[in-house]
């Protein structure tokens, strides 16, 4: 039997209703070259009564083993020349797949395909495409705007692994998703050093997926805060040429000072994590556990730099016009 054209990798944790809802919307997808692997990483074997009704495979980890090493799970007992991902709690209109699939065929430069995200239940985008800041931190483009807005098919720095496309050949030149980063940005690291080989990234407005944002991790949770905050300096030590590097502190700074300044007004990612039970004062705690982090991690992060660089068609100051491009302020990561 033929391999099918793309295989669709679905990781999971919760493996609740949601996955159903996202198996079913795979079901009836327009274009059907296709399989479905879901990536079972509750520990406890949730997903087989889930995906019992659906034609999908499934593999079974025991421990949650994250988003991006599930991925790669997947990826490898695959031969697709396509791969896709979508989170288990997103829903995919039926000509998700096929579009991404005719954008990326139609451009050879292009290593990875962007969805246009809406949030569930509301007429607004979850995301199109993404953007950095020069902090490290990576953020959703549109995020609560209306789609009518991103109608356009175009370049966009990366894609939200949420629901993405990728090929094959681009994963392997790259080595695929850094399972180190366990949960969070570890799409933006794969876009990032796919920007740096030379492949590019094509945001399809057709490929449209609803999303319930966080469903899993909790929207503004402990573990979110921790993950996210260490995450980004695991993208900037990997990823930023030395004087974005350099600049990349400050830049923190500012974010942590519009953070503060929003928290009594009850705006951004600081008061939604307090709104949901956290304290305030656990934040710069989760900073400074994510900068010992880093520094555990430092030779092998050092060693991923230096490859990066060995394989990169992008001089530094190209990728620094690309990161500026694409660039968003640290004031709009903290009211976001």
């Amino acid at each position: 039997m033929p391999e099918p054209l793309v295989t669709v990798v679905i990781p999971t944790l919760a493996a609740d209703a949601a996955l159903g809802e996202c198996l079913r919307s795979l079901e009836g997808q327009a274009f059907r070259d296709f399989e479905v692997i879901v990536v079972d990483n509750s520990g406890r074997g949730l997903a087989r009564q889930i995906a019992a009704p659906f034609s999908c495979r499934i593999i079974e980890n025991r421990r949650n083993a994250g988003f991006g090493a599930a991925v790669n799970q997947g990826s490898a007992v695959s031969r697709a020349p396509f791969l896709a991902t979508l989170n288990d709690d997103a829903a995919a209109a039926p000509g998700w797949l096929g579009a991404l699939v005719r954008a990326l065929n139609a451009r050879p430069e292009a290593g990875m395909c962007a969805s246009q995200v809406r949030l569930e239940g509301e007429d607004l985008l979850d995301s199109a495409g993404m953007l950095i800041c020069a902090d490290g931190s990576s953020k959703q483009r549109g995020h609560r705007r209306p789609p009518e807005r991103f109608a356009a098919e175009e370049e966009v720095l990366l894609p939200s692994g949420a629901a993405a496309l990728y090929r094959r050949s681009m994963l392997e030149e790259t080595g695929g998703f850094d399972g180190g980063f366990f949960l969070y940005s570890e799409d933006t690291d794969l876009g990032l050093r796919a920007r740096w080989a030379g492949w590019t990234c094509v945001y399809v407005p057709e490929a449209v997926v609803t999303h319930r944002y966080s469903h899993t991790a909790g929207r503004a949770s402990p573990l979110k805060a921790y993950l996210v905050e260490r995450n980004r300096l695991f993208v900037i030590a990997k990823n930023f040429p030395a004087p974005a590097l350099l600049r990349a502190p400050f830049a923190a700074l500012a974010r942590y000072a519009w953070h503060l300044l929003f928290l009594p007004r009850g705006r951004g990612a600081a008061a939604q994590f307090r709104r949901d039970g956290g304290s305030g004062w656990r934040l710069p705690w989760y900073v400074l556990r994510s900068h010992f982090a880093l520094l555990a991690h430092g030779r092998r992060i050092w060693k991923q730099r230096r490859e990066i660089r060995r394989k990169a068609r992008l001089s530094s100051a190209d990728f620094q016009r690309l990161l500026q491009l694409h660039s968003i302020s640290p004031r709009e990561v903290a009211a976001l």
